[in-house]
Formats: C-alpha cells, structure tokens, sequence
C-alpha cells in the first residue's frame, strides 16, 4: 500500500515536472522565466561562495612571493639573488617592484619567472606591459625605461590587473640597507596579524548579510513567477480529476524542475560566463584570476540543495492562500483573511533580543553568529510587515485621481503580492544599506584621522637613505633633481639624525640643513650656518648625544643653541634640535634625507612627474603626498570589498526588478490588450504601470527608513559610538533604489507596448 502510495506520489511529481517542460509555449516560457530569475541569483551566491577562494588565493600567491622578511642571514651559494624592493605607485595604483642581481648560475627564481633576463632588462605583469605600451604610460615609462624582456606569470601576481615589475641590475651592493640575500621565496612574514576590531567585525558582518540577503529574497520570489498561470492549470487538473493534495504535489514537481534549471543555469552559463569576464573587471582596486573564482565546494553544494528545497517551500506555502476548484482558482484576498500583525512585530523583536547582549563586547567576547541573527531578523522584519502594511494603506485608498491612478490601486487591491514580493527585495537592501551607511560612517570617523599637514607649505614629503642604485650626493643635489621635475615649484631638504642623551632611551631628532630648509621647519630669529636651534627639547648645549640606533654609534656634542618655535605639523610632539651644516655632526654611512616639496596643484600629471624624479635620484627613495586626512588600510580594504560587492548586488536588483515586472506583464498581455482595443490610452497604461510600481516601492522605502535606523542605532550602541541620523545618506539610499525602480519601468515599457498590441487578445 505504502508502495503504491510513493510510485503514485512520484508519478504526480513527475506530471508536474512534464507541464513545466511540456506544457506548451505559455508553460515554456513562465518556466524560462523562473529559471533565468533563479539562474540570477544563484550566480551572485556562487560568487559570495568563491570569495574564500578568491581571497586565499590571493593570499597564497602573495605569500609564495614574499621576500621581505629580516633576520636571516643567507650563506654564499649559486642560487643567491641580491633584492631591493621598490614600492611606488601610479595614478592611485600600486607599483611593486624588485630589483634584482644574480650572485651566481643558478639564481633562485621567483613564482611566475622562468628565467632572468640580462642586466638592464626587466620583466613585467602583463597589465604593466599594457599600460607601458599605451599613451597613457608615457609617463610611467620615463621612470622604467628598462627594455621589457617578458612578462611574470599568474603565480607571481595576487591579481591581472596588478602593476608587478622586477628589474635586473649589476650594482646592488649587500653593504647597503634594504638590499636582501635571498636563496627562496615564500617565507611567510612574521607574526601574526591583529584580530579584527569589534567594530570592523560587525561593518563585515552587516556587509555580508545587507549583500546576501537580498538575493535570497529574490531567489524565493523568482519561484512564484506566474503564479497565476500555474493556479489556472492546476484548476484545469482537478477539472479531470485530480484532489487537492495531488495539485499540490503537481505544483510541487513544477517548482522543483524550475529551480533546478535555474540552479543549472546560473552554475552553468551565468556563472562561467562570469569568470570568464572576472579578469576584464576592476571594481574599487580588486581584480581576481579566472582560476580563483571556484565557489567551496560545501557552500556550493548547500546552494545546489538549499535552492529547489526553498523553491518547493514557497509553492506549498503560496498555496495554502489560493483554493484550487475545478472551474476556477478562489484567492484568499486580505479583505477576507487579515495579515496577523502580532508575529510580524515578533520577528525584528527578537532580532532586537539577540543583538541586545552584544552592547560594549570586545574583540574575544564578540559573537558573529549572533550578530548575524539579529541582523538578519531584523532585516527580515521589512520583509513580514511590508505585506501587512500595504494591506491597510492601499485598502483605504478611494477612487479619488485620474484613470491611470484608478487602474493601478485597483491592480493593488485586487492582486498586489507579486509587485510586494518583488519591492521587498529593495526595501530588504535599501534598509540594510542605512545601517550599514551609519555603521560606515562611524567607521570611517573611528579610522580616518587628520594628518595635522599644512598643505599651504608643502604638499609632499620625500624621504631616502643613501643607495648605491642612485647615489645621494647632496642636500643641494636632491633639490635640483626634484626641482628639475615640472611642476615642483620649490623643495627644502634636510638630514635627520637621531640621537640619546646617555641612558635615557628618549630619542632627540638632529635635524641638518640650510637657513632656507630649517625655517620651513620652523619659526627662526635670524639665521647663518654655524648657528643651531632648540624645538621643545631642554638645554643640550655641550652635552653629547649617542647617534644612531646602537649604544655604540658615533657621539656628537650638541652645539649652544637657540630655541625656536616649531611649526605644529612639521616635528609634532617631538622634542630636538636644528643645526646648520657647520656644526653638524658627521655625514653618516646610511644618511637619510627627507624634503618639504610643493608642488602646482593645478597639473594634474606632477605627482606622477615628482615620482620619476625621486626614481632618478635613488629607487629607494619614497614620495608621501601630504592629505588632511588619512584612512587606515584595514578599513580601506573592508571598503573596497563593499564597493564591488554593493555593484554586484544593485544590478542583481535591478535585474530581478525588471524580470518581474516583464512576468506580471506577460501574464496580463490580453488585460492589457483589450484596455487598449476599448479605448484606453498607450500613455495612461503607461503611468499606471509607474503607479503600481512606485506605490508598494514608497511604501517599502517608508518602513526600510525606519528599520533601517532602528537597525543602525542598535549597531552602534554595539560598538559604543553615538547614534548620528545622517539624512543625506538615508535620501542618498531611497533615492538611489528609487531611480533603480524608475529605469526598470522604463525598460519594461518596450515590452508593454508589444503586449498592448490587437494581437495579445488570442487565446488558444
């Protein structure tokens, strides 16, 4: 009998897998429909799933790379390379670079290099090679006018778009600092990284939810596409003879082969499509290999299960409102049948009590998984009260306005859940994004600080130790080269020392240079070489200062000095002295220099050209362009991810929002046509579209406002920082998912004007 029961049971399953795929042109295409739906979200979590990947193996590369570590001492062999590293930058990117000099036959290689060129020759990433080919280098190429000899392959990069160079040189001298003996590549570096904050914890966690969330939400409402189709068939079923349990399971075997094509699809030609276009994309500085886009395989395999199941959930659950007869379909309206209010206030409530016990934890008591339960409650909350409160808003609207406003709030009243569905996927997001806005800018306020540059005196500052690459002649030497730049409209250059008074460990700065140089450092008297100045420092007239960082480094008996006023952003707090070049001490084998250069604003390429300068006077020598403000690079990277993240997931919502507006005009296309063949107006069909679409949208945007600040305020009662509404961020939000609405009614309208066409009106 049980037997009998389970092949009966399948065989309906299996009837309803047949009407998905067999039932006709209308059956096809709703089925194309949910599976391109689908297929859309299922690409974005297979991408959420690849970012372990991605990220290892960018960490992976970049590791097997490393060659910075210290403290160990290479013996003399044939595999040793001499290294200098070179860390510059382009236009806002990154630039590292390596030069390097063979010791013997056999030098080590590094990952991606198969062989080193000859000296005077340097091998390139391929972005690098693009770049140093296109007009756009030009002035990269004056600063690496090394003739290319081939580029680095993937292992030696972390990404394509990656600005990689290594240089092969005949004049690295081991005596000099910063050039490295290496005889491998890989050494991972030392120490461990410092956990996460609290509050850059929670920014990512609240990333991840706000980002994924929603494309969950989408994922489920994609598996209600022609709902009402699907009711008129199952109608038709019962009219042969089938009970209600058998519709149920018919429709269940429908839901499920749809899914599954749409889980086929995505991880099929959306996805692979995706990697395939990875490499051509850059979004906030992150590029990724084609070859690091592989999802895990158990988050991959969860999606490919979690996906038709949720698919079949939904269908039975949609049912339960819809009363399938054998001449018709009877819908359980809202008049009829009140939403419950009581446990839609339940849902965020508790999300509210589970985020409650995480006020004032710190990094070890922190709690992801509560974190992420209570935000995702809370945010689901948008998604269960939305529905109630577009019953009791658009049920009192009368027939008060125009034609084109009466026929889309009848629309609303009479069958409004599907434009709910799809509204409550940007209403989920926008409220998710005013939280994530509030929590971002007490971030940003936590990890950007002022610099304390007067960027009216200089706008750079540049800084190198004496190289062998690039000898440093001079102070006199280093400004001419500098100025020599165009652009650089003046440069002060000095020597800094530093120095201890017997035991003490504080450390004086000894800052050398001319009158010109030190008063750009601060306020003098008056001033000749000979004399020597004190800044915040007590009298060390005829003392003797220990240089250097060892016990044993050269003495130097400070000169009688005058005191001086600093300027505030130039030695800040510390405490030292300015001598002029005649009583200075001596010129030591490592001396560092550091310059005070200004530069014309207006020439948008004199950074650029200011680099090349400091290239030609020592590769080591590091440009710093002065800013107001500086932003730690654990948020900027936190930062970036959410920018390319955040891209991804509003063309998903604009996407979804535009399959499901061509789904519910697809299944009202005679409606539609026979409004038209009456004598109703293209353009008052037109507005009325609009109208459907923005009302529910208001209304969704109206309670994520809410929500959303209600979220973020307990977010930042999480992390201790006080609760500031930014109003221009929450209308910047609701705008933006109001303009998403807006251009994909637009782009629907094509299709609704074919739909209004005589012919919509046949029926076969």
């Amino acid at each position: 009998m049980r037997l009998t029961r389970a092949r009966r049971w399948i065989s309906e399953v299996g009837l309803g897998a047949r009407l998905a795929l067999g039932g006709g042109r209308e059956g096809l295409l709703r089925t194309g429909l949910t599976a391109v739906g689908v297929a859309l979200g299922v690409t974005v979590l297979l991408l959420a799933a690849s970012v372990p990947t991605i990220l290892s193996g960018r960490t992976a590369r970049d590791q097997a790379r490393n060659d910075t570590y210290y403290g160990v001492v290479t013996p003399r062999s044939d595999r040793i390379v001499r290294s200098l590293s070179v860390e510059d930058s382009f236009r806002g990117h990154p630039v590292r670079g390596r030069f390097v000099q063979p010791e013997g036959a056999h030098p080590v290689l590094p990952p991606g290099v198969r062989s080193l060129p000859p000296a005077g020759s340097m091998l390139v990433s391929p972005a690098m090679k693009q770049l140093l080919d296109s007009p756009d280098g030009a002035l990269l190429r004056e600063r690496y006018p090394a003739r290319i000899a081939g580029t680095i392959g993937q292992a030696g990069l972390i990404g394509p778009n990656e600005l990689v160079f290594i240089a092969v040189r005949d004049n690295l001298s081991t005596d000099v600092l910063g050039v490295r003996r290496l005889d491998s590549y890989g050494t991972p570096p030392i120490g461990d990284r410092d956990p996460l904050s609290p509050l850059l914890l929670l920014l990512v966690v609240v990333i991840v939810v706000v980002l994924l969330m929603p494309v969950a939400m989408f994922v489920a409402a994609a598996t209600r596409f022609g709902g009402e189709q699907r009711d008129r068939r199952l109608a038709a079923v019962r009219l042969v003879g089938a009970d209600a349990a058998m519709t149920h399971r018919i429709a269940a075997g429908e839901a499920v082969v749809s899914a599954s094509l749409g889980v086929l699809l995505g991880g099929g030609l959306f996805f692979l499509a995706g990697r395939a276009l990875a490499e051509r994309f850059e979004v906030a500085g992150i590029s990724v290999f084609t070859t690091d886009v592989r999802p895990v395989p158990v988050l991959a395999a969860l999606i490919v299960v979690a996906v038709p199941l949720a698919a079949l959930a939904v269908t039975l659950l949609a049912l339960r409102r819809v009363v399938v007869e054998p001449l018709g379909v009877v819908r359980r309206a809202a008049a009829r049948t009140k939403r419950r209010l009581w446990w839609r206030i339940i849902v965020p409530v508790a999300g509210l009590g589970m985020l409650a016990p995480l006020s004032g934890a710190d990094g070890a008591e922190f709690n992801p998984r509560r974190a992420v339960g209570g935000v995702v409650l809370l945010l689901l909350g948008v998604a269960v009260l939305l529905p109630w409160l577009f019953d009791r808003l658009v049920g009192r609207f009368g027939g008060a306005g125009g034609l084109s406003w009466q026929l889309a709030v009848r629309r609303l009243q009479l069958a409004g859940g599907s434009t709910v569905r799809a509204v409550n996927t940007i209403a989920v997001a926008a409220a998710g994004t005013i939280a994530l806005q509030m929590l971002f800018a007490a971030a940003q306020a936590e990890y950007t600080r002022p610099t304390g540059a007067d960027l009216s005196r200089a706008q750079a500052i540049t800084f190198v130790t004496d190289s062998p690459v690039g000898p440093v002649r001079s102070p006199a030497d280093i400004d001419a080269a500098l100025r020599s730049a165009r652009g650089v409209t003046g440069v002060s250059t000095y020597r800094e020392e530093w120095g201890r008074l017997g035991e003490d460990d504080y450390q004086y700065r000894v800052l050398i240079g001319d009158c010109a140089a030190l008063r750009d450092l601060a306020d003098l008297p008056d001033c000749a070489d000979g004399d020597a100045f004190l800044v915040g420092a007590p009298d060390l007239a005829g003392k003797v200062l220990t240089l250097g960082d060892s016990s044993d480094g050269p003495r130097w008996t400070v000169p009688v000095a005058r005191p001086a006023t600093t300027h505030s952003d130039s030695l800040s707090n510390r405490r030292g002295v300015l001598v002029t070049p005649s009583v200075a001490p001596p010129v030591p084998a490592h001396a560092r220099y550091e310059s005070l250069v200004r530069l014309d604003t207006g020439d948008p390429d004199v950074q650029e050209r200011l680099r090349t300068a400091a290239m030609r006077v020592s590769p080591t020598m590091g440009v710093a362009i002065l800013e107001r403000q500086k932003t730690t690079s654990r948020f900027a990277g936190i930062r970036n991810g959410l920018y390319a993240s955040a891209a991804v997931t509003l063309l998903l919502v604009g996407l979804s929002l535009l399959v499901s507006t061509l789904e519910q005009l697809r299944e009202r296309r005679r409606t539609l046509a026979a409004l038209v063949a009456f004598g109703a107006r293209r353009g008052t069909i037109g507005w009325s579209i609009l109208w459907q679409t923005a009302v529910p949208v208001a209304l969704g945007l109206g309670l994520a406002a809410v929500l959303g600040v209600c979220l973020g305020a307990v977010l930042l009662r999480i992390v201790a920082v006080p609760i500031r509404l930014d109003w221009a961020s929450i209308a910047s939000v609701s705008g933006i998912s109001a303009g998403v609405v807006l251009l994909v009614t637009v782009a629907s309208m094509p299709a609704l004007w074919r739909l209004m066409r005589p012919d919509g009106l046949r029926f076969e």
